[in-house]
């Protein structure tokens, strides 16, 4: 019992010190890429700031950029400049398509935006039992080798919540994906209903 203790109290020490060393590493991690992220668009951002001329040419490669799509609605919407992002990706597909890639992105999820992306349909769940719905935007991803995903083929991504009344660009709240999660083990009707009651219910 006397050397139980110790040995106890140096197990729970080892594992505050990893805990603590790992939220150090994630902040770090996500402090970079919110500084990747904000040199995608600093041009942009540089000229709305100054108060220059742009023209929807110039903001189109910016909106088509997955990675840089939602930042740019953004930082034009915060300007009131809205009317020179292109209309065609004015859509909840287009607005989740880069909410997805952007979570993929972060080291502790994919690591990166995958090499293609596919939107595969729309699930809707009722919630409440009054009929009333919700709307998840399912996806289909895959990365090319050398990346470790590359053998795993396409592998399926969940946006939402949305509702009937959510407009683009509205910020979904349980963006998921299980990586374990391929066309070949689940249906995009599943991956959305348990996207729903393990992440989104629990938010």
């Amino acid at each position: 019992m006397n050397s139980f203790l110790p040995i106890l109290g140096l197990i729970i020490l080892a594992v505050i010190i990893i805990g603590t060393y790992r939220m150090i590493i994630i902040k770090r991690q996500h402090r970079k890429l919110n500084d990747l992220r904000f040199n995608r668009v600093k041009p942009l951002y540089d000229k709305l700031n100054t108060g220059a001329e742009l023209t929807p040419t110039e903001v189109k490669p910016y909106a088509e950029n997955l990675l840089a799509r939602e930042t740019t609605y953004q930082l034009l919407s915060e300007h009131q400049k809205l009317s020179l992002f292109p209309g065609e990706l004015v859509t909840i597909e287009k607005a989740a398509e880069s909410n997805l890639a952007n979570w993929l992105e972060f080291p502790t999820e994919l690591g990166t935006c995958p090499d293609e992306i596919e939107h595969i349909k729309r699930v809707g769940i009722e919630f409440d039992g009054k009929s009333h719905m919700v709307f998840y935007e399912v996806f289909k991803y895959k990365t090319l080798e050398p990346h470790w995903a590359a053998k795993d083929g396409w592998i399926l991504g969940v946006v939402g919540p949305y509702f009937e009344d959510s407009k683009p660009y509205d910020f979904p709240q349980a963006t998921f994906s299980r990586v374990s999660s391929t066309l070949e083990t689940t249906s995009p009707d599943e991956e959305a209903k348990w996207v729903h009651e393990h992440i989104s219910r629990r938010r």
